[in-house]
């Protein structure tokens, strides 16, 4: 059994960053099909972004999303900054705040979460 905690940060903007999001997409849905291992899947920073990008049905990668979006949160203070806090909560993903308005990736480790960001 592996808990793994998937970080998206890259932004929207880019070739690079696209690549960024979809490996970690590619990595969050091997874990999640795995059914011994604990997947978290966070979207962080300008990973936010893309939350309203993904949920569209004509987005290239809502398919790929969609089947780890049950997994999925992203960071309250985060959704904020970048503009997309609405969208976030019309989506339906959860918001965390465990840390000053951030998800507390130290209680992730303490937890033996291995964290990989993207």
């Amino acid at each position: 059994m592996t808990n793994a905690a998937v970080v998206i940060l890259a932004g929207t903007d880019g070739h690079a960053n696209l690549g960024r999001l979809v490996n970690g997409l590619e990595t969050a849905r091997e874990f999640a099909r795995n059914d011994d291992d604990e997947l978290e899947l966070i979207f962080d920073g300008a990973g936010t972004q893309w939350i309203p990008e993904l949920e569209d049905e004509d987005s290239d990668y809502h398919d790929l999303y969609a089947a780890v979006k049950p997994e999925a949160s992203a960071c309250e203070y985060c959704s904020g900054a970048f503009g997309v806090d609405e969208a976030v909560q019309d989506a339906g993903v959860v918001q965390l705040d465990d840390h000053d308005g951030h998800p507390s990736i130290r209680s992730l480790v303490d937890d033996d979460y291995e964290i990989i960001t993207f």
